[in-house]
């Protein structure tokens, strides 16, 4: 597909996805949205991808949130099918088997930090900042920020994030646990490509199944989830991964998985 508003390079089993509209700060459109799905779905049975990293272009911002002046002519139903729309592919990249990391370059406001949290891991530069600023536009979030934004920092912190509008910078984030690591803006991309080597050198089999299971946090109580875990747990005997890895051990050797 010839992409209008992200770019794609695939190198080494790492797909990295920039969302590129400089000129707007990469602010979120119904095209941005339809060109990720489009992405990530070209991603999942593509043997050339492990991982994804995504990012956005410049160093001002990763997104800076949607595009003010096309929220601005949406009545409540392209309103609806606008946050619909979104919430569908950030479900997928959650859900997403293959890990995807969020390099946050700059701001990461309000779809922008929706986009972050849907990721598995966030990596944020120095100059990074969070926020869901929705409120003083007369607005909610919506594209999932009601949701994960509580379940990652909990209730209380995202009720102060949403209420104020307010926004915070890569520390705060990283100490209230909304990013994983802060790093220099000159360091992020290679930061970001080392995780995904490192998780590129664990089974892609087991890497897939643990999503699914960490995820299941997200719906399903305790006794429930673990209960899941047991079942994804035993799923791993039957792959061809669990004997490498557990004969490259006993060998002491790198094992050499191939996902299956």
């Amino acid at each position: 597909m010839n992409y209008q508003t992200i770019l794609v390079n695939i190198s080494d089993r790492i797909a990295v996805v920039t969302i590129n509209r400089p000129d707007k700060l990469n602010a979120v459109n119904l095209q941005v949205i339809d060109e990720l799905k489009n992405a990530f779905q070209g991603f999942e049975n593509n043997p050339e991808v492990g991982v994804v990293i995504l990012t956005g272009a410049g160093e001002k911002a990763f997104v800076a949130g949607s595009d003010i002046g096309v929220l601005s002519t949406y009545d409540t139903a392209s309103a609806k099918r606008y946050s619909e729309m979104g919430n569908t592919v950030l479900s997928m990249i959650q859900n997403f088997p293959k890990p995807v990391i969020a390099a946050v370059n700059g701001f990461a406001l309000g779809s922008g930090c929706e986009i972050a949290m849907a990721c598995h891991i966030r990596i944020a530069s120095e100059n990074a900042k969070f926020g869901q600023p929705e409120v003083n536009l007369g607005l909610i979030p919506g594209h999932g920020g009601t949701q994960r934004l509580a379940r990652i920092v909990g209730i209380g912190r995202a009720m102060e994030i949403t209420l104020t509008g307010n926004t915070i910078d890569a520390n705060e984030a990283f100490r209230i646990g909304l990013v994983n690591k802060v790093v220099p803006l000159t360091e992020l991309k290679k930061v970001a490509e080392d995780s995904a080597k490192t998780i590129l050198s664990k089974s892609p089999a087991a890497i897939s199944l643990a999503i699914k299971a960490i995820n299941s946090n997200l719906e399903l109580p305790l006794d429930a989830g673990l209960k899941l875990e047991a079942e994804l747990f035993s799923e791993c005997f039957k792959t061809k991964d669990f004997l490498e890895g557990t004969k490259a051990f006993l060998e002491k050797r790198k094992p050499v998985f191939k996902g299956k």
